[in-house]
């Protein structure tokens, strides 16, 4: 399998559902309006093809200087288990460089992942949960 990472290429909304939807990631797969601000207003975003098929996304929010929020963090199930996420989560974290925290939520079935790839466990964080 030949993975090809690309910083800030254009995709689709058509083409991030599809990848949310075959990661398990809980996003709004079906608006594809919000999708497409999501894609729109995202600092960095890092992606991984198999030729023509996104298969995975890191895409994040960032000042640049002091944090860089890591927003979606998703792989085709397909295509899980052979390191897109943790290599992706690498390309951001050179891109961002040392002086910045890099920070995220993770949903309660990746709590084991994260620790694998580097991140360390956090206790003392607060949201508001968003309405919908």
């Amino acid at each position: 399998m030949m993975i090809e990472y690309k910083l800030n290429t254009p995709i689709t909304p058509e083409e991030l559902s599809r990848l949310f939807k075959a990661s398990g990631i809980n996003r709004p797969a079906d608006d594809l309006p919000r999708l497409q601000k999501m894609i729109d207003n995202a600092d960095l975003t890092f992606t991984a093809w198999d030729d023509e098929k996104l298969v995975g996304i890191a895409r994040a929010i960032t000042d640049f200087s002091y944090c860089c929020y890591l927003s979606d963090l998703a792989v085709d199930q397909d295509f899980q288990k052979n390191g897109i996420g943790k290599k992706l989560v690498k390309l951001l974290q050179e891109h961002i460089g040392e002086e910045v925290t890099l920070l995220l939520l993770s949903s309660p079935i990746a709590m084991d992942y994260y620790p694998r790839i580097g991140f360390e466990k956090a206790d003392n964080g607060f949201k508001i949960m968003r309405k919908r």
